[in-house]
């Protein structure tokens, strides 16, 4: 396979505490961790018996320079990786885990990263890898998505695909020759239109205050479904829980893609565009733990982490610990299931 402004990682971002070097119940994930070359993906022999997860980096902010937005999650990646490595290995043999190294946008490219990213998630999909895309401006989503969709018709041409989004925008904004980190879902949903695809879309955690009424209309035309940061409270959970189940049980396949400012500034300063009443973690990864339990998330990305605003490194740390929570809940679903995990059996219909 052939990328462009592609790069394996470098082992140097894989380094941490070291407790025990024999023990591995003393391991943190910088001593399991797998480098991947994407050029060799052919070779590389899984063991579907185990989970296996495969991260990509996409080192782009340009959506968001074009977005009007604080640049800088060009770097989210690396930082993301610095404090995922540290945490502690809690799932024995269950998991593989490869890092496949990252996807940058050179000369404003945005365009060129994006087809990149495509090409990659595909490939990781029908090798029956489990792509973690790290961003990165949230602009990764229409590569993401395009990856995801040529995998499927190619491999499984019956299947649906629909997407959740945790974000406090729509990202619906219109677009005329360029997208940007606010128009991948307008895009996406002219593609639908085009391939006479139904679009498909949840989006999470909305904020009324980042969004115009022309947002909210469009949203309502192209049938997109959505609930309020504000009506994200324990008192509606019930019926939340039954909203997101009846989304999903439309579709064989679903896509999780996560804009880190969907959550309180408090706990995510490192962002694009700060969210001073936006949503607790502990509430985005309820419902997120939920969704992966349906055993359909097919792929996830995490997105706009910021290490030049980030203070003490929270939203870094805090995509770090949602990522080990998603590999935790994967693990738990195919213990409980006696089905793999959509992840690893995306031939399941």
């Amino acid at each position: 396979m052939k990328l462009k402004n592609y790069s394996p990682i470098d082992t140097k971002f894989w380094k941490g505490r070291i407790d025990d070097l024999n023990d591995s119940d003393s391991f943190r994930m910088h001593q399991i961790i797998q480098l991947l070359d994407l050029t060799y993906l052919k070779s590389l022999k899984v063991d579907l018996s185990k989970l296996n997860i495969c991260f990509i980096g996409f080192c782009c902010d340009e959506g968001i320079k074009r977005n009007l937005g604080r640049k800088g999650a060009k770097h989210g990646p690396e930082y993301i990786r610095k404090e995922f490595a540290n945490l502690p290995v809690t799932f024995g043999n269950d998991v593989v885990i490869y890092d496949a190294g990252n996807i940058f946008c050179l000369g404003n490219n945005m365009e060129e990263a994006q087809e990149q990213l495509k090409i990659a998630i595909e490939a990781t999909l029908n090798k029956k890898l489990f792509p973690i895309v790290l961003g990165g401006g949230h602009e990764l989503v229409f590569g993401h998505y395009n990856g995801i969709i040529n995998h499927l018709v190619n491999n499984d041409k019956g299947s649906c695909l629909g997407i959740i989004n945790f974000d406090a925008h729509f990202d619906l904004r219109p677009y005329k020759n360029k997208g940007s980190s606010g128009t991948m879902f307008s895009q996406i949903a002219d593609k639908c239109l085009a391939e006479r695809r139904e679009f498909a879309y949840m989006c999470l955690g909305v904020q009324t205050s980042a969004n115009t009424k022309s947002l909210f209309k469009k949203a309502n035309s192209l049938g997109v479904k959505y609930i309020l940061a504000k009506d994200l409270v324990e008192s509606n959970f019930v019926s939340i829980s039954t909203e997101i189940n009846s989304f999903i049980k439309q579709y064989e396949y679903i896509y999780v893609t996560i804009c880190s400012d969907v959550f309180n500034s408090a706990f995510a300063p490192g962002v694009s565009s700060l969210q001073p009443f936006g949503m607790n973690p502990e509430i985005v990864l309820k419902f997120l733990k939920e969704i992966l339990k349906t055993n359909k998330v097919i792929s996830l990305d995490i997105a706009e982490v910021s290490p030049r605003f980030d203070q003490d490194k929270r939203t870094a740390k805090l995509n770090a610990v949602i990522i080990y929570a998603v590999i935790n809940s994967l693990i738990e679903n195919k213990k409980n299931n006696e089905k793999m995990p959509a992840c690893n059996n995306v031939y399941k219909k």
